[in-house]
């Protein structure tokens, strides 16, 4: 199959380079191809002429979001309704990736892919819009909500991710307050990359909620990551009232992979299992002995 990976080195798409190595990949960062650029999009499609599209692209800067709301819109959507034409034009497959910000948490029961979307944020409001725009401009597509990624490349424009972010902290000795109101899924991007391609070897078309299992607050993620790796760290709760973040996160965000299951394919493993992985590959499991 040939495949365009759009994003690839970010976290999520670095392990899908990985994940999918053994098919015809060609691979684009945001330094070759603007998503932006219709034009250029276009051509670049139209020279490749891939069967599927992996768009991993995104503007992501949840807070910055907020000020910056025509940047989130043209990149979030208006550039994914402009793919979502092109690859509709090459009969091509799309694969577009949405989040958990596109519920409000206003319960506290996993969201399906059924229930109704009430994002509190322009974030959260982009990335339905793109979902939109994908649904109505090109019939074969996977659109894939996932949850508070992190992978071994880090999540290019945040520098990092949360676990190397808490463990950096904790090396400098600074107090470490971490929010213990919001309710996620926290996702490995090697464990996800490893389900899209599953998925996209069928033609189950549509949406699709893929995260890890279980569930936790940020604050018991960062917890685990300290526990696991044995490093001590000046860590406290705190509220969303007290962060006083700019932009709005749902209090309870986990999503319940249903459609996943329905089509017979396993469960991701449990959250606690995947962070002990992606520790062990960036080695900061030995810390713990």
């Amino acid at each position: 199959m040939r495949v365009l990976i759009i994003g690839a080195r970010g976290q999520l798409g670095t392990d899908l380079v990985r994940e999918l190595a053994g098919w015809d990949v060609s691979a684009t960062t945001s330094a070759q191809l603007d998503v932006c650029d219709f034009g250029g999009t276009r051509r670049l499609l139209l020279d490749l002429r891939p069967e599927l599209v992996i768009n991993t692209s995104a503007y992501h800067r949840v807070d910055d979001c907020e000020h910056e709301a025509e940047r989130a819109f043209l990149v979030n959507a208006h550039a994914v309704r402009n793919l979502a034409m092109v690859c509709a034009e090459l009969d091509a497959v799309l694969t577009h990736f949405s989040t958990d910000y596109v519920f409000g948490g206003e319960r506290d029961l996993p969201y399906t892919e059924s229930d109704l979307p009430g994002p509190l944020s322009v974030y959260g409001n982009s990335k339905l819009s793109g979902e939109h725009m994908v649904r109505v401009c090109c019939p074969r597509h996977f659109i894939v909500r996932t949850c508070g990624l992190y992978g071994v490349a880090g999540a290019s424009g945040k520098g990092g991710n949360f676990v190397e972010t808490m463990l950096r902290l904790a090396r400098d000795g600074k107090p470490i307050r971490v929010v213990d109101d919001q309710v996620l899924t926290p996702t490995y991007t090697l464990d996800l990359a490893k389900k899209i391609k599953e998925l996209v070897e069928t033609d189950a078309f549509g949406l699709y909620h893929l995260t890890s299992n279980s569930s936790c607050s940020w604050f018991e993620f960062a917890a685990k990551v300290f526990e696991l790796t044995g490093v001590r760290a000046d860590l406290a709760p705190t509220t969303s009232a007290a962060f006083a973040a700019r932009a709005k996160r749902p209090a309870y965000s986990v999503l319940d992979n249903t459609r996943m299951r329905a089509l017979g394919f396993q469960d991701m493993r449990p959250w606690q299992e995947a962070l002990a992985a992606y520790l062990q590959e960036k080695g900061h499991m030995r810390l713990a002995a």
